[in-house]
């Protein structure tokens, strides 16, 4: 069984079209981010997974049935970037008003150790930091147990401490066969933290499939080594050769093909190579070139 599938789905705002044809399926226990430039149509996704917003056209499907059902049966957690938490209430207060809204919600101690709040248990929803603001909120995403959690921008605000322990305990949660949906601008976080990536802009996917796929597919490499005092002239004609950089006496080579770049370098110049390194082209690199392209 899917745990989300949208099949041709569209959502416009008058003449502004925000969602344009979507169709994809997402299989149950799967991790997954959703990329996209601002206005890319990510939130507006995830608004209408959560029945939030009604496609103008198209049907999604939650594990089989509506949104809205889905969300009846509690079968939907999620941690969006809006909503103030009522300011007078503790954080125990706050996850246990919301955990026995649930028919079969978590225990409080296992809700408050997974969102890393068991020392702020006792503090007013008005003395947290945005940082642990969000923890909160991602403590009564998951109050219910839900099948599926749809988290956007989760980590903002965020130290770094704080998001790789956010990261650990949504590895934690996802482990129990659970579905993840996440939006984010952090692209390491999508590279380390998921198991499937697809990037959307201006409301179509552009692509979709691992991390590692993504980023195999874009022309992104270099070649890079010490040049020292020797000079760069004809290292732009070199075989798959795009760019040639070079700074503190280290050149670096842009590169469609690298391996014909390295066959270059050794059989059409007289340089003398060292610290010869070559590098992939990351999930940024993938990302401005896909969302550029579209």
């Amino acid at each position: 069984m899917n745990a989300i599938a949208f099949n041709d789905v569209t959502k416009s705002y008058g003449d502004v079209l925000a969602v344009d044809g979507l169709t994809l399926e997402v299989p149950v226990g799967r991790t997954v981010a959703l990329l996209g430039p601002n206005g890319a149509g990510k939130s507006t996704s995830i608004n209408m997974l959560l029945g939030l917003l009604r496609p103008t056209s198209g049907e999604i499907r939650v594990f089989g049935d509506s949104p809205s059902g889905a969300v009846a049966r509690g079968d939907i957690g999620a941690m969006l970037q809006e909503g103030a938490l009522i300011p007078e209430l503790t954080v125990t207060e706050t996850v246990e008003f919301i955990r026995r809204l649930y028919p079969n919600p978590l225990p409080l101690d296992d809700i408050l150790r997974m969102a890393d709040l068991t020392d702020l248990a006792k503090r007013r929803a008005d003395k947290l930091s945005g940082g642990q603001t969000q923890r909160v909120r991602f403590a009564l995403a998951i109050a219910g147990a839900p099948k599926l959690l749809l988290l956007d921008e989760p980590t903002a605000a965020m130290d770094v401490e704080s998001r790789r322990a956010f990261w650990d305990n949504m590895r934690a949660y996802a482990a129990g066969g659970r579905t993840i949906l996440f939006a984010t601008h952090y692209l390491e976080e999508a590279d380390e933290n998921s198991d499937r990536v697809i990037v959307v802009a201006r409301g179509r996917i552009v692509a979709d499939g691992t991390a590692a796929e993504i980023k195999a597919g874009v022309a992104g490499h270099a070649v890079s080594f010490s040049l020292g005092g020797q000079s760069a002239a004809g290292l732009d004609a070199l075989p798959g050769t795009t760019a040639v950089e070079i700074h503190s006496g280290r050149v670096t080579l842009r590169t469609s093909d690298p391996d014909a770049t390295v066959d270059g370098l050794y059989r059409k110049t007289t340089l003398d190579i060292r610290d010869l390194q070559l590098h992939g082209a990351d999930l940024e690199d993938a990302f401005l070139a896909l969302t550029k392209e579209a």
